[in-house]
């Protein structure tokens, strides 16, 4: 399957790294990559228990753990963290490997992020989180902005990597190429 939708590894790459071949690790914790959608670390989990602190100044009124687990590897807060806080929840238990099998949370991610900006008439801000706000979380909002706003892997990339520094595993980044051939090849893909 070639043509204009034939994605390859190697220029989603491109699209990650700077003119030398580097990535970059995030400056920020958390940054605002489409209105209302933030990707971010755990690392402020902390601060806002009981909906205090930055999430409540943001206004965050859903949360996305991409990294939900015990192990070092992931994140380990559930719907009961954040009970009492207002705040809605979902967790996928994603791993940051190449093998790792990231599609099968595509639809369900969407489907959370859709509902979350949709939350009281368009008033909903969602936090989209995994360990390091680097490759699970980039890769769920990227799918979102594909299979539900109908953007083609180059676009979605580049519109999150603008905000932030990401850098999705090559597995996930292989993952979102076949995402796009499905959509492509189903003429969900507005632009090209």
């Amino acid at each position: 399957f070639t043509g204009p939708f034939e994605v390859s590894l190697q220029q989603l790459n491109d699209l990650l790294t700077d003119d030398s071949g580097f990535y970059s690790w995030p400056t920020k914790h958390f940054h605002e990559v489409y209105p209302r959608i933030y990707v971010g670390n755990h690392r402020r989990r902390c601060s806002m228990h009981a909906g205090e602190g930055e999430f409540k100044r943001l206004g965050i009124t859903h949360i996305l753990n991409a990294a939900e687990g015990n192990s070092f590897m992931h994140v380990n807060t559930n719907a009961e963290f954040y009970a009492g806080t207002g705040i809605v929840y979902h967790g996928v238990q994603a791993s940051d490997t190449d093998h790792f099998d990231i599609s099968v949370f595509f639809e369900e991610g969407a489907d959370f992020i859709e509902k979350a900006l949709a939350y009281k008439n368009g008033k909903g801000k969602i936090y989209v989180h995994c360990r390091e706000g680097y490759s699970r979380s980039p890769t769920l909002v990227i799918a979102y902005l594909m299979l539900r706003l109908n953007m083609d892997v180059h676009t979605a990339l580049a519109m999150v990597r603008q905000k932030r520094e990401i850098g999705p595993n090559d597995g996930f980044l292989r993952q979102l190429c076949r995402l796009n051939q499905r959509l492509a090849a189903e003429g969900k893909l507005w632009n090209k």
